[in-house]
């Protein structure tokens, strides 16, 4: 699929730099986005669930793959232009 149809349709890919604006002040801003692999979400899913919710770690920690939010549902994250 072509990047230029992923931002067309907002799409958000594994790795994606994301813009968190959800309910925790504190951790708005950049961050990359992954599927969320928990035990509630993974159960959701096999439930049929539709709401993709998202794992967001901070891209300029020492540890990127260091857990900053979990369960991150899709409404409060925008994909952020500086992919390009």
């Amino acid at each position: 699929m072509s990047d230029t149809l992923l931002r067309t349709l907002d799409l958000i890919e594994p790795g994606d730099l994301v813009i968190y604006h959800g309910s925790i002040p504190s951790h708005h801003g950049l961050h990359l986005a992954r599927p969320c692999d928990c035990f509630d979400c993974g159960r959701a899913d096999c439930l049929g669930s539709t709401d993709t919710r998202y794992r967001l770690s901070d891209p300029f920690a020492e540890d990127p793959a260091a857990l900053t939010l979990r369960c991150v549902r899709r409404q409060s994250i925008t994909r952020s232009t500086a992919n390009a």
